[in-house]
């Protein structure tokens, strides 16, 4: 379980789109709106490398 008083980089290979901050920390990583992240982890699973393979790609 994630302890919410410890912050810190999110996970770096994995995107949790239940975390508002992680939603928001991987849509400024990869210049794209919550919205369009959320729908390449849809697409392809929360691996960090497969949504940005996805997000290139699109």
């Amino acid at each position: 379980m994630d302890n919410k008083t410890i912050t810190g980089s999110p996970d770096s290979k994995l995107i949790n789109t239940s975390e508002y901050y992680e939603v928001e920390y991987w849509a400024k990583k990869f210049n794209v709106g919550a919205e369009d992240l959320k729908a390449a982890v849809k697409a392809v699973g929360n691996s960090a490398a497969a949504v940005e393979v996805y997000l290139r790609k699109n």
